[in-house]
């Protein structure tokens, strides 16, 4: 059987992990993606996080992991033969990526590419996008995470010291995964008219999307910010008698849980207004010391019968050997020098799925290339289309609750499906209930900031699954439907009898995308996972943090890092389901795509023995890197604003030099190599901050910015929408809605070159608005609508089930 890509060509004008993780989830799609480098190869091929040494005439482990089964074609950009046969190569293919990084990509823009050929999909990929005041701006991932609020999160970190960025460089492998959801998307559209289509993928909105958690329409609608100060997640990963243990409370029952599990009743307080983290907060030291007196074994036996998220705290090394993954085989050998990777992070039912590959030789592929000598595509046949929204006409039953299930039906919302998202009065949607709304205050369940940012354009539906009523409804309903999204631990699907084999009966050619936290097997599948266990078990929450006390969680990417990959495994399945018209059950653990954006950690560790460690704000792509104090005030009255300066370069470094006066510490000749300025990393640091702390954060960026080195106030996440950059993009646009003010919505961290302009068309949907719409479609007069109320299989409002049956 093919793969689902099989006969696509994708030309890779990238450099870097984004671009390069981006061309490997397509190439493990099964597309041809033909990577195209100059003599001197991408510099991913020389890299190793941990400084190990890469032989010449070798590439690095990270390397063959990104580029395994694509073919590597050599461009001299300054012959015009090559040029020439670069010109053929992207006008035969369907997709062309494209990053400033690469020297063959400066000699030809994605706009000039996309005018030459419209029947290509270009995706470009650049850390501000590729129009408005700082598209030409110099930036690292670091500083992208100061930019957009990710590096101070909801919370991170503590009050005495700098805020601190999340590590192992996720905003790149985040905006690789959106570029290769994106850039699949609309391939389907082309499908409709031929037409290709300009896709500008900004890695600043990426991060927003990915690092923080909807901050701006938080604070808009409620008219205060989500947090006010950063503390640790109590207890989150801490310290037990042999070794790290992470827990974690997302629901008052499961705090009570943790108060009875160590033997403090006593905090248990049904009545009290604080938030959850606000009364673990208060216990954290008496809980952190039961803690210190436990065995992790011990400690996560207890929790799992108590049903509270747990997870032993992975890193490179140790996350191999964790049984849960070993026995999904989650990790596989790599067939290029026998280090460790991770499988794929989505398994579909009945498709192929490309396996790790060695990578390409540099230049391996020229020769053929210029033999096969291909000849550019015509262009399409008549106007485009008029409806410009890529997923029209694909119908969604979404099921899911939380983050990561409707972060995936979303964007397939705002892309153009029917997305109708289910939930019961009985168990509402779960962002409906974590604004902190009193209950006293009208439709109170209607007003929470983070359910309206992550649901509009859908529809809603209220059913009671747990009625045979409401579960004969639902079955009604799959059959209507071309994908079927879920979320839950799996028992719970199997509880109210809706596998795979029983959707097929429904509807053969039915999409089932099931998004368990670890799976749907292992000794972990029923296990509680919210997305801070997952950082924590896959790895991400090691590398966060200083290195003097326990790793902080990162506490958001691991659900909207869930629901883009889970987009990317749908987007194949429906690519399947159109050449054979077979349906695919999709596999999207949560788990799984935590452990490929942490991939580097195990592949560091498997290849050279190196096993990375947090350094706070420091990391291996830049020094100096760090986070600054300034002279200013910040909204809370505190001495508490930052800057973030990445020098990744030499050049870079120059210029830092030359703007802020050339002192003579920093003419040491040690400081002009990378390796020098991380030796004396503590002295630069010493040095920077004193320069930033009698100066305000728009000095220090007005001075460093515009003589090319990366800087970066670090900013409040609400306050996103005062970038100029994000608002000449229209990156948030407002939506009105019957109950709440209207107030910004971030979109997709894409603009497009051919539509849609907008990507909101109605709000997120009032609990239960749209029951009489699709019950009346499944054929329901308004008398049995208005029974089916009466007994509570539907509502609109929460509360207790009535369970009548007729």
């Amino acid at each position: 059987m093919t793969a689902p890509l099989h006969g696509y060509t994708v030309v890779d004008l990238t450099s870097g992990i984004a671009g390069g993780y981006a061309t490997k989830l397509i190439a493990d799609g099964g597309a041809d993606v033909v990577k195209i480098e100059t003599a001197h190869g991408d510099p991913l091929r020389r890299w190793s996080a941990s400084g190990a040494v890469i032989e010449p005439g070798r590439h690095g482990a990270l390397f063959s992991f990104l580029a395994g089964g694509k073919r590597s074609v050599v461009i001299d950009p300054d012959l015009d033969a090559d040029l020439d046969l670069l010109d053929r190569m992207t006008g035969a293919a369907d997709v062309v990526v494209w990053s400033p990084e690469s020297a063959v990509a400066q000699k030809i823009s994605p706009q000039q590419l996309y005018r030459r050929y419209p029947h290509l999909v270009v995706t470009s990929i650049t850390p501000f996008g590729l129009d408005g005041p700082w598209r030409d701006r110099a930036a690292t991932e670091f500083t992208l995470q100061a930019w957009s609020g990710g590096a101070i999160g909801i919370g991170r970190g503590v009050q005495d010291r700098a805020p601190v960025s999340i590590g192992g460089q996720v905003g790149e492998w985040l905006s690789g995964a959106y570029a290769a959801a994106m850039t699949l998307s609309f391939l389907i559209r082309r499908h409709r008219d031929g037409h290709g289509e300009l896709i500008d993928l900004s890695q600043l909105e990426s991060q927003i999307l990915g690092l923080t958690y909807y901050p701006v329409t938080y604070f808009e609608m409620l008219g205060r910010p989500w947090r006010t100060e950063r503390r640790p997640t109590v207890p989150g990963v801490a310290q037990a008698a042999d070794g790290l243990v992470a827990l974690g409370c997302g629901t008052a029952q499961q705090w009570w849980d943790l108060c009875a599990m160590s033997g403090h009743d006593e905090w248990i307080d049904e009545t009290t207004e604080l938030t959850i983290t606000e009364q673990a907060n208060l216990h954290a030291e008496d809980l952190y010391a039961w803690l210190r007196d436990q065995r992790v074994d011990d400690v996560r036996d207890l929790a799992s019968a108590f049903r509270i998220p747990n997870s032993p705290v992975g890193n490179g090394e140790n996350v191999t050997s964790m049984d849960h993954f070993g026995e999904r085989g989650s990790f596989v050998r790599h067939p290029e020098g026998g280090f460790t990777v991770p499988n794929h992070p989505y398994r579909l039912s009945g498709v192929t799925l490309r396996p790790p590959c060695a990578a390409p030789v540099l230049g391996e592929h020229t020769d053929a290339a210029h033999a096969a000598a291909p000849t550019p595509r015509p262009g399409p046949d008549g106007a485009p289309a008029r409806d410009r929204l890529p997923l029209s006409g694909l119908r969604v039953l979404d099921m899911t609750t939380f983050w990561a299930g409707p972060s995936c039906t979303h964007i397939l919302g705002m892309l153009g499906a029917e997305v109708i998202h289910v939930e019961s009065t009985v168990r509402p949607d779960g962002t409906r209930l974590i604004a902190g709304i009193p209950a006293s205050e009208e439709q109170w369940w209607e007003r929470s900031p983070i359910f309206s940012a992550l649901n509009t354009n859908k529809k809603g539906l209220t059913l009671d699954f747990q009625t045979e009523r409401g579960r004969d409804l639902l079955r009604r309903m799959i059959a209507t439907s071309d994908v079927v999204v879920e979320n839950f631990t799996p028992r719970v699907i199997e509880q109210i009898g809706l596998d795979f084999d029983t959707l097929r009966s429904l509807r053969d050619d039915v999409i089932m995308l099931r998004m368990p936290g670890f799976g749907l097997d292992g000794p972990w599948r029923d296990n509680p996972a919210f997305a801070y266990i997952i950082e924590d078990a896959s790895g991400l929450s090691w590398l966060t943090g200083f290195a003097d006390r326990a790793p902080f969680e990162p506490y958001s990417v691991g659900d909207p890092n869930a629901g883009v990959h889970a987009l990317n495994a749908l987007l194949l399945a429906l690519e399947h389901r159109r050449r054979t018209g077979q349906g695919v059950m999709v596999e999207a653990a949560m788990v799984d795509a935590a452990l490929h954006i942490a991939a580097e950690q195990v592949i560091e560790f498997s290849a050279y023995g190196a096993l990375l460690q947090r350094e706070g704000n420091r990391g291996p792509t830049a020094a100096p890197q760090g986070l600054y104090r300034t002279v200013d005030i910040d909204e809370f009255d505190r001495q508490d604003s930052w800057v973030a300066i990445a020098v990744s370069t030499d050049v870079q470094w120059e210029a830092l030099r030359r703007v802020i006066g050339d002192p003579e510490w920093a003419s040491n000749p040690e400081l002009s190599t990378h390796s020098g300025r991380r030796a004396h990393h503590d002295r630069i640091d010493k040095e920077l901050a004193a320069w930033c702390a009698p100066r305000s954060g728009d000095e220090i960026v007005a001075t460093l910015w515009p003589a090319g080195v990366p800087v970066a106030k670090v900013m409040q996440p609400h306050r996103q929408l005062e970038l100029e950059q994000v608002r000449h993009r229209r990156f948030f646009e407002f939506v009105g809605h019957p109950v709440n003010p209207a107030a910004p919505h971030s979109t997709l961290p894409i603009s497009l070159a051919n539509g849609p302009k907008e990507f909101h068309r109605r709000p997120a949907p009032l609990l239960g608005e749209h029951n009489h719409e699709l019950l009346a479609q499944l054929g329901l007069g308004d008398d049995e609508i208005a029974a089916l109320a009466a007994d509570g299989v539907i509502g609109t409002e929460p509360g207790t089930a009535k369970r009548v049956t007729r």
